[in-house]
């Protein structure tokens, strides 16, 4: 069904919307153990189904490596034995967390009798639009689930069908524990018309929730008539204080930018107190080249090693995905907030320094979803939060900031309780 009419896409996407609503009133009123059975039998179908998914990884990466993808865009595709456990295994982590629905949140008594609780409910469907990585759709089906929410997932084409792959295993474990399949979907078409179609299902579709780059976001900032959940870019920083300690900041430097590069938790800019960049970096650079990144620099960096290329000011702004870093000195940590908040995405940003007054001035004052002292960006995932997994980091301030796992993927409503009372 990759080649529809538009007539036929938006009949096809409306009947999908609909029977994700009537998907969503099940899951939502199915017992924690069911949904939790379901996740683990179709972690069973993913291990079971390896082989089958690898196969359809290849046919993506065949054709991605056709077109000419980038290396990093290569490694978000790629599928490999042990990166389809993580999956599994992931599914199996997010069935062990708590049951987010139903926590009652507040509770309390009016003068009157009157019993109020504020308790944890679905969102109801969520639409998920993501690009080229196919564990998202194990991830984002499984947290849905987990969440009493239905899904319609919309993967890039390039991943297509390995995400089909993983579907069937999701499916699978949703028919086996008694739960309709139609909980956790994607559109029959790789056709760009399905996500206008998306964007507008406001009688069927509660949020959307991108997960891409900026001309996704765009797209969807500009044509959503369905509340967003916005997962912008990763330009993440690393800020060297004058009091880091130099091993400390060795480490977490190489780890933050080349740990993996083309994740949203890679550090892009590393920006260093002029005072003590004489010291502390000619090892952090030695490092980075050793390891096969290229590093971008303003002259007092250029001047510590003669690898380091010029930056531009377009380094600032730049996400890069890839073994690239540019990286600036500036005069302390008021000038580094500044930096990070005007040249920022507000994903995640890092301090190395030993001074409490620096290091507090710096989580205060840096408005990003995650802020960390002493440890590398690379930990912006939902797992490492211990929420098993996570659809994106929400770079906005309404609803849910930073990591998006279960509990986030819900709202609540106030149950009032009485005894035949009447308003006077």
């Amino acid at each position: 069904m990759d080649s529809l009419h538009s007539q036929d896409i938006a009949q096809v996407m409306d009947d999908l919307g609909r029977r994700a609503r009537a998907a969503a009133a099940q899951v939502a009123t199915a017992p924690s153990a069911v949904r939790d059975q379901a996740l683990r039998i179709a972690a069973k179908a993913i291990r079971d189904n390896q082989a089958a998914i690898l196969a359809a990884n290849g046919q993506d990466m065949q054709a991605a490596e056709a077109k000419g993808l980038s290396g990093a865009l290569l490694d978000r595709l790629l599928l490999n034995p042990s990166r389809v456990e993580g999956m599994a295994k992931g599914l199996e982590d997010i069935a062990d967390r708590p049951d987010p629905i139903g926590t009652v949140l507040e509770e309390w008594t009016r003068p009157n009798g009157l019993r109020f609780a504020k308790v944890r409910v679905p969102l109801g469907v969520i639409a998920i639009i993501f690009e080229s990585r196919p564990n998202v759709t194990a991830d984002a089906g499984a947290l849905c689930l987990k969440s009493g929410n239905a899904a319609i997932l919309r993967g890039g084409s390039e991943s297509i069908h390995s995400a089909r792959a993983i579907l069937a295993c999701l499916q699978q474990g949703l028919e086996a524990a008694g739960l309709p399949a139609d909980a956790i979907q994607m559109p029959p078409t790789t056709d760009r018309a399905a996500v206008g179609e998306l964007l507008t299902m406001t009688r069927w579709i509660d949020v959307v929730i991108p997960r891409g780059g900026k001309s996704l976001t765009g797209r969807v900032a500009a044509e959503s008539r369905v509340p967003v959940i916005y997962h912008l870019d990763g330009l993440c920083h690393v800020y060297l204080d004058q009091a880091a300690d130099p091993e400390k900041a060795r480490r977490v430097v190489l780890n933050a930018k080349m740990r993996r590069t083309g994740v949203c938790g890679a550090t892009e800019t590393l920006l260093v107190h002029r005072d003590v960049a004489a010291h502390l970096l000619p090892p952090i650079l030695d490092d980075l080249i050793a390891a096969g990144c290229e590093v971008r620099g303003d002259e007092g960096v250029q001047a510590l090693n003669p690898a380091v290329k010029p930056a531009t000011a377009a380094d600032w702004d730049t996400e890069y995905l890839d073994a690239i870093l540019s990286v600036k000195l500036v005069d302390g940590v008021d000038a580094a907030i500044d930096h990070i908040n005007h040249h920022g995405s507000h994903h995640t940003d890092s301090i190395i320094s030993e001074d409490a007054t620096a290091v507090e001035r710096f989580l205060n004052r840096v408005d990003s979803g995650i802020v960390l002292h002493n440890a590398s960006t690379q930990f912006a995932d939902g797992g490492e939060f211990g929420f098993g997994a996570e659809i994106g980091i929400s770079t906005g301030r309404l609803h849910a900031r930073g990591p998006v796992g279960a509990e986030q993927l819900t709202s609540y409503k106030y149950v009032v309780r009485g005894d035949g009372h009447t308003r006077p």
